[in-house]
């Protein structure tokens, strides 16, 4: 049988993080899901952990590939599932034991909610909790997603809304999750779970600290193709100052 959720968990050189997140899956107290994990050719131990876990459990799954960046993994591997629902957990975090049922419960319960998020606790590299994520205290609307991205973690979304959209652009490296968010807003309604269901680490090798300016870039171009889409050019345009900081102005 097709599980109702397809979990996606994209990897390179994680092995130090990747059991973690793999147990906190495992740990769901929804238990209708299958998790494929993406090996995006790492050179480390990541797939031989992998492996002794899906030993253990037949949900999991490894695919295992030539090194192609975390835009085009994430796209090919959501290509290679089959659920109704569809989410990803990066492989250095953790979900917290309830995510899945009490995000499943939302789209169940509302056919017009095609994506749903929460909130999220950010920890360090030891999993201790450094505080509440900033992004949480932001309320959602589709206007505001222009400039803050609110839905940041965690989300689960219906494959159909998803597929509507076109899926993710993989052409957008570290923002293609960001770009994806703005399309589905324009198409279908979310739903904020004021809850901290997810734990997002940073640390020294996490992708948003490696690659702050390429992600600004990427961001920026998301937001761009926002405006096209929804006919604010000829009023709006982008402006993005030194401090990372978002804001629309008038055009004169």
């Amino acid at each position: 049988m097709i599980p109702k959720v397809s979990i996606i968990m994209t990897a390179h050189n994680r092995e130090r993080y990747i059991g973690k997140a793999i147990k906190s899956v495992l740990a769901q107290t929804y238990a209708d899901f299958d998790l494929l994990i993406w090996d995006d050719g790492s050179t480390d131990r990541t797939s031989a952990i992998v492996c002794e876990y899906a030993k253990k459990d037949n949900r999991i799954r490894l695919a295992a590939y030539d090194h192609r960046g975390s835009a085009k993994a994430l796209k090919a591997a959501v290509a290679e599932t089959f659920g109704q629902y569809l989410c990803w957990v990066d492989s250095d975090d953790m979900l917290e034991p309830t995510a899945l049922e009490e995000t499943v419960a939302v789209l169940d319960s509302d056919p017009s909610i095609g994506v749903v998020y929460t909130d999220y606790r950010v920890i360090d590299a030891n999993d201790a909790v450094k505080g509440y994520g900033r992004r949480c205290r932001i309320p959602y609307s589709k206007d505001r997603l222009l400039l803050d991205f609110m839905t940041f973690h965690f989300r689960l979304m219906r494959r159909s809304v998803y597929d509507q959209v076109g899926g993710i652009d993989d052409t957008l490296e570290v923002a293609e999750d960001y770009d994806l968010c703005l399309k589905l807003s324009e198409i279908t309604e979310f739903k904020h779970l004021a809850k901290p269901l997810y734990r997002y680490r940073f640390h020294d090798q996490s992708l948003s600290h490696q690659q702050r300016i390429k992600q600004i870039e990427c961001s920026r171009a998301a937001v761009n193709r926002a405006l096209e889409r929804r006919g604010l050019t000829d009023r709006l345009e982008l402006h993005v100052d030194i401090r990372e900081k978002f804001s629309l102005r008038s055009k004169r």
